[in-house]
């Protein structure tokens, strides 16, 4: 028997339709930024990929962190705060620029506080949503959170070229601060923000343990278990990969090939689409074949479709490359619906925060890592060069979950029960994300 749909719920809408007006915002960004940096700063190679690893690398200053104070937070207040502060962050870009004023230093604090904002918005998302549906609603709500960015993909990066090539990059900016604006909005209607987990000062009978205790908690959580570390290597490859080849394209697009920035859009929009019929067909397929079977078949057949990337040019090549774009993202609509399930399933309440951010200091580490390095490869050797890094480490990414326990199961597990706090500790870990390209 299906579980009732999440859509019944007034504060799963509400998230949701916060979250779409987020997700419109950060795509048109993703385009926006790196070309106003190229064309109105005329920013290199190393200094787009620094400006790139930036953008995620508050995951790894503050990510940690964030999940335990997350797990002692008032979800909705997290939102709204997250929102309100990136909306004043981007519009500064555009104010400065109007100025004669805007430098890459600014845009490289802009983007890194940002990327801060960002943390606490996706791990206060990914926490709230099981207390919203029921864990019995969340592969249904995951496929509906992973075809939206899969939509943003398509709707937003897609805008977000156009509105570069006919309003130039600052109006794009101001968009942006516009949709996080919207979305702090619509987030004042959530309802039901869920209290902070049993290990809150609110209702914890004992000492709270301190800061690092509950860092540690989430750490063993995930490293300790098999199949939570196969989806967190396979999730950080397939990032790496991921972040080597978005990180050159724009340079290759406007410097290399002399394209315009609607074409560059364009084919963000074709992995959005890819994205979008992933996400789709995850839990139908899943259903038949098995959840983590679907996830290790997925990889094997999808996932040499990254080679086909580096192969992009002008003509016939820019299809080839689209085409294999198209099935990278397709895997990632995949693995982002059926990983992200798989491992809120494994995870009990207490420990969402935690857990959420364990892998977003992983996944998204991996994506600063791979933003700097794709910079120093462009650098010193080629664009090009960096794109067939970027391909080849997409196209091995599932290995980790194909050679691991994950690829036999059938069913989603069981939720697990909270961790003793007594019995927490190295020797007894907690038993055993996905990834978004984000």
């Amino acid at each position: 028997m299906r579980p009732e749909s999440p859509w019944r719920t007034p504060d799963f809408r509400t998230l949701f339709t916060a979250s779409a007006l987020s997700q419109l915002a950060t795509n048109v960004g993703y385009i926006a930024i790196p070309l106003i940096a190229v064309s109105a700063l005329d920013a290199s190679p190393g200094q787009v990929g620094a400006l790139a690893a930036l953008g995620t690398a508050a995951f790894l200053l503050i990510g940690l962190p964030a999940g335990a104070w997350v797990d002692r937070m008032r979800h909705r207040r997290v939102l709204i705060t997250a929102d309100l502060a990136r909306a004043a962050l981007l519009t500064s870009v555009p104010v400065a620029w109007w100025l004669d004023r805007l430098t890459l230093g600014q845009l490289y604090v802009v983007v890194l506080l940002n990327g801060c904002a960002t943390v606490f918005f996706d791990i206060g998302s990914q926490s709230a949503l099981p207390r919203i549906v029921g864990r019995e609603g969340l592969v249904q709500a995951n496929a509906a959170v992973v075809s939206l960015m899969a939509v943003g993909n398509v709707a937003g990066r897609g805008a977000g070229g156009g509105l570069v090539q006919l309003l130039t990059a600052p109006v794009a900016i101001v968009c942006t601060g516009a949709g996080y604006l919207a979305s702090a909005l619509r987030l004042t209607a959530l309802r039901r923000s869920p209290r902070p987990g049993p290990a809150s000062p609110e209702e914890h009978t004992g000492p709270a343990p301190g800061l690092a205790a509950r860092i540690a908690e989430g750490l063993r959580h995930v490293l300790g278990d098999a199949e939570l570390r196969a989806l967190a290597l396979t999730a950080a490859l397939a990032n790496l990969g991921f972040q080597f080849v978005g990180t050159m394209l724009p340079v290759l697009f406007v410097r290399d090939l002399d394209l315009p920035a609607g074409a560059l859009g364009l084919f963000w929009a074709v992995g959005g689409a890819g994205l979008l019929l992933g996400a789709r067909c995850a839990g139908p397929v899943a259903r038949r074949l098995g959840y983590g079977r679907t996830l290790g078949l997925a990889g094997l057949v999808l996932a040499p479709a990254g080679l086909l990337i580096p192969l992009i040019d002008r003509g016939p090549w820019l299809l080839v490359a689209g085409a294999g774009w198209l099935l990278a993202m397709f895997k990632t609509g995949m693995d982002n619906v059926l990983g992200v399930s798989l491992r809120q399933r494994m995870t009990p309440d207490d420990l969402l925060g935690r857990m959420n951010a364990t892998f977003r200091f992983v996944l998204t580490g991996a994506m600063a890592i791979g933003a700097a390095a794709a910079g120093v490869v462009g650098e010193l050797a080629t664009v090009r060069t960096a794109l067939w890094v970027g391909g080849t480490v997409m196209s091995l990414a599932f290995l980790p979950v194909f050679l691991s326990p994950v690829r036999t199961r059938r069913d989603l597990p069981r939720p697990r029960p909270p961790a003793d706090a007594a019995e927490a500790g190295p020797a007894a870990p907690p038993a055993g994300p996905a990834h978004r390209v984000g």
